[in-house]
């Protein structure tokens, strides 16, 4: 589809209506302008995209420029179209890619991506598969209130540059078994008073989501459970909170500490059906050592497909492999889900491994606690056991 830029407020479409009257009167033309704005953010994003919410975050008069961009198609149609394929691999794939921008002179700016899942096998290892999450500084939150998504920034400090931009993922397994839709969010407003640090703000940056993930599921027939109406959501957990491993409740909770190793302080989110989930470990001072990952559905795919791409030398990748591992950086363990899902992926690596430099890794800490993590998480999610790297 044809990238549009309509540029129309409200006040501007009256002043046009306003002249066409006046050239009807002259020449006897008909000319209707009106509802112009309206028409092209009812179209954008394939026309789920929430109107009234836009509307409340970017302002009610805010001079609007959308961008809007549909490709490929989901469930049935993309079956009907050739979705199963030999580039898929015999399996049944989504080509889905919706993208739509909508941005406010002086407020801000809403970047929606939508993508069926699981994507054809001939878009792996050549980059992204989905829209990605802020995850390098911080660490994403759930949404809770049973939405399987993430709440992400790059930053969670007042008054720093990005206050004020964040990024929400939300997952909808569909009722077609194996099929989902990624919803993804971005939300970036400017002003003296928008700060991610306001608790009562926060909401601000989910509601477009949740909202879109609503309409989508009814628009492509997800059939997706759905979750409810998001009040609060916490904060991205940033570098210097942590807290003691031994008192770990969350996504830390199970793993083991280290003398060798000196692994006795965590980072850490809740689970609460997240589709991506972190720990970091590290020093008595916070100074991170491991770090421990969990992808699911989409992200899951993702990974693997990046690991593909990123680590094609190597004999054995995620991609081919439940366990194993990846040379001397990092180990992986995988597990089975329910309904034809994704199989999860879990990693752990050091945060001192440089390509294959590491001086005295503990192998059966780093093993052991893979294991833990792994099969604390698969259990939340309700997978299988997971399978586990050898020594």
């Amino acid at each position: 589809m044809a990238l549009t830029r309509p540029t129309l407020t409200r006040r501007r479409v009256r002043a046009l209506a306003a002249v066409a009257v006046a050239l009807a009167a002259l020449t006897g033309a008909i000319v209707w302008f009106a509802g112009s704005e309206d028409r092209a953010l009812d179209g954008a994003c394939d026309g789920v995209l929430p109107v009234g919410e836009v509307r409340t975050v970017l302002g009610e008069d805010a001079a609007l420029d959308v961008t809007n961009r549909t490709e490929g198609a989901f469930g049935d149609k993309a079956a009907k179209s050739g979705g199963r394929t030999a580039k898929s691999g015999g399996k049944r794939a989504n080509n889905l890619s919706v993208r739509c921008r909508i941005a406010a002179e002086g407020t801000g700016h809403i970047a929606v991506t939508i993508a069926g899942s699981p994507r054809p096998r001939a878009e792996y290892g050549y980059g992204e598969l989905y829209a990605a999450v802020p995850a390098s500084h911080t660490l994403p939150v759930p949404l809770g209130n049973g939405w399987s998504g993430l709440f992400a920034t790059d930053t969670a400090r007042l008054g720093d540059a990005e206050d004020g931009t964040a990024t929400t993922a939300v997952l909808l397994d569909c009722a077609r078994r194996g099929d989902s839709l990624l919803i993804t969010v971005e939300t970036a407003l400017r002003g003296a008073t928008t700060t991610l640090d306001d608790p009562a703000v926060r909401p601000d940056f989910v509601r477009t989501a949740t909202a879109t993930a609503e309409a989508a599921n009814d628009h492509w027939g997800c059939g997706a459970r759905l979750g409810a109406p998001v009040r609060t959501v916490g904060l991205p957990v940033n570098e210097d909170e942590y807290e003691p491993l031994l008192g770990a409740k969350g996504t830390c909770a199970a793993v083991p500490t280290a003398s060798r190793s000196a692994v006795s302080t965590a980072r850490e989110t809740a689970r609460d059906r997240a589709p991506r989930e972190s720990c970091v470990l590290g020093t008595r001072d916070g100074s991170p050592l491991y770090r421990l990952e969990a992808y699911y559905g989409p992200y899951a795919e993702d990974a693997r497909s990046q690991y593909t791409r990123d680590y094609d030398y190597e004999n054995v990748t995620p991609a081919e492999k439940p366990a194993g591992r990846l040379g001397q950086s990092a180990y992986w363990a995988g597990a089975t889900c329910p309904r034809g899902a994704e199989s999860a992926l879990y990693l752990i690596r050091a945060a001192d491994a440089d390509g294959e430099t590491r001086r005295r890794p503990d192998l059966a800490y780093e093993r052991a606690a893979l294991a833990a993590f792994a099969a604390a998480s698969a259990t939340h999610h309700g997978c299988a056991a997971p399978s586990l790297p050898k020594g």
